[in-house]
């Protein structure tokens, strides 16, 4: 056993006895108590990893009945969202464009006009990883550049922790999958997630053009922004990263489309046109196109990929986290914790101006985010009781809840979310060389956002 490991297992159960030893706060249910027992439990075991992700996800159903939040029934019922297919639907998505060939295409066609000047190069790694994250889920886009990345250190003869150069890329790539994610719904799971929870809990629907509209925006203007951060705070000891022969003989080793990328290119250019015109035919939902364009790559005559394919490239603990964040934020509205949380912690937004309700939510998520390092818990567990909160004012909910959504991506303080940890682990930055330049970012994001909801938000309909 490991020191993780014995300060999680142990610890997470010394955290669930002393919280249900103490008198439960005022305001709080014994049901809520209890509930806030359980969360303490998965938070800790989540935080350390003292258990799988996935393991600990199904812990967090699994004892939701022995604490007595939820009936087993209830708490599984609850696990299998909207979302849960729809992330299986992404990554059917991403390993057609990874079988195609076409992802590659892409990176190095990018690679090859951004020159030699090492500045260009980092913001071709950063752009690239933003465009293609605003439709592709954030991890399978993290890995994808961070693959390019680690190909073109070991050229350069860069090894882990030793060049400014490649940890502002090894930070930039996750950075901007993370704020592309926010440009379109189809961009993370979390955006799903949070318009699935805004509608059972607010009563309201955003439509995709009218999320677009909002989120590509910001990620047009935080981009640059976090490219500027990166720079500021580790200028690259590397002017000119050497001659771009290779990537570009590599891109003309390519040839022309194939016959598999032109396939997936038709599939997934239906699936933006469908996400699009969903915005008037209700009947196209986000996660139904997402789940036939899926559907649509193992059609006869297609031939892009097979199963056993996807079931190799899928991140299982990425759905069954989903799963369990999504019961764990049922169980803890259900049970009167997250309404107790939010009116403790937001309470008295209640009558103020658009502009310090959007400002204060978005800075509260982005300080959230250190204590819940996984955006889906942050989005499960906050959405319900402020969407309440916000109907409770006379507010649209949209004002209250979108900020959440949105900012659950801002996770730049400390590399603690899975976009992150994808290239954290490869040793070229340290767990503080992040908080930085992301501190920087946060602070422009909850600015950015703000001017965005309080502009925008008036003539899409939404505040």
């Amino acid at each position: 056993m490991t020191r993780k490991e014995l300060f999680g297992g142990v610890g997470s159960i010394a955290a669930a006895a002393l919280v249900l030893t103490l008198p439960a706060p005022a305001g709080l249910s014994p049901e809520g108590h209890r509930m806030a027992a359980l969360f303490v439990v998965t938070l800790i075991l989540f935080m350390t990893e003292a258990l799988p992700v996935a393991v600990t996800a199904m812990l967090a159903i699994g004892l939701q009945p022995l604490f007595g939040v939820a009936p087993i029934g209830a708490a599984i019922a609850t696990a299998m969202s909207p979302v849960f297919y729809f992330v299986i639907a992404m990554f059917c998505i991403a390993q057609a464009f990874v079988s195609s060939g076409l992802d590659r295409r892409f990176a190095l066609w990018l690679l090859a006009r951004a020159g030699t000047d090492s500045r260009r190069v980092l913001a071709a790694f950063m752009g690239g990883t933003a465009v293609m994250s605003t439709v592709i889920s954030d991890v399978p886009c993290t890995a994808l550049f961070m693959a390019i990345a680690l190909g073109l250190f070991e050229k350069m003869g860069i090894r882990p922790g030793e060049s400014r150069f490649a940890k502002s890329v090894m930070m930039g790539i996750p950075i901007a999958a993370l704020i592309g994610g926010i440009g379109t719904p189809a961009g993370t799971s979390i955006n799903v997630l949070g318009l699935s929870l805004m509608t059972q809990y607010g009563k309201v629907t955003i439509p995709f053009l009218h999320w677009a509209a909002l989120g590509l925006p910001m990620v047009i203007v935080l981009v640059p922004v976090a490219w500027w951060a990166l720079l500021y705070c580790y200028p690259p000891e590397i002017a000119i990263i050497g001659p771009v022969s290779e990537v570009r003989a590599e891109q003309a080793a390519q040839g022309p489309l194939t016959a598999p990328e032109k396939k997936v290119l038709a599939v997934f250019g239906t699936m933006i046109v469908c996400w699009v015109a969903s915005t008037w035919v209700k009947q196209l939902d986000v996660v139904i196109v997402s789940i036939l364009g899926a559907v649509a790559m193992f059609l006869p005559g297609m031939k892009l990929m097979g199963w056993k394919a996807v079931e190799r490239s899928t991140g299982w603990d990425a759905l069954l986290m989903i799963a369990g964040v999504t019961s764990l934020g049922a169980a803890s509205t259900k049970s009167g914790l997250a309404q107790w949380l939010v009116d403790g912690s937001l309470g008295g937004l209640a009558g103020a101006s658009p502009v310090v309700v959007v400002a204060v939510v978005s800075a509260f998520t982005v300080l959230i985010r250190l204590l819940l390092p996984i955006g889906p818990v942050v989005v499960a567990v906050v959405i319900p009781p402020i969407a309440i909160l916000a109907e409770r004012s006379g507010a649209n909910p949209a004002l209250y809840a979108l900020p959440v959504v949105f900012t659950a991506s801002c996770a730049f303080l400390l590399p603690l979310d899975a976009v992150p940890l994808v290239t954290y682990s490869r040793g070229y930055y340290g767990m503080l060389d992040m908080a930085k330049p992301g501190i920087l970012i946060s602070v422009v994001w909850v600015g950015v956002m703000t001017a965005v909801m309080v502009l925008l938000g008036p003539i899409l309909g939404l505040l």
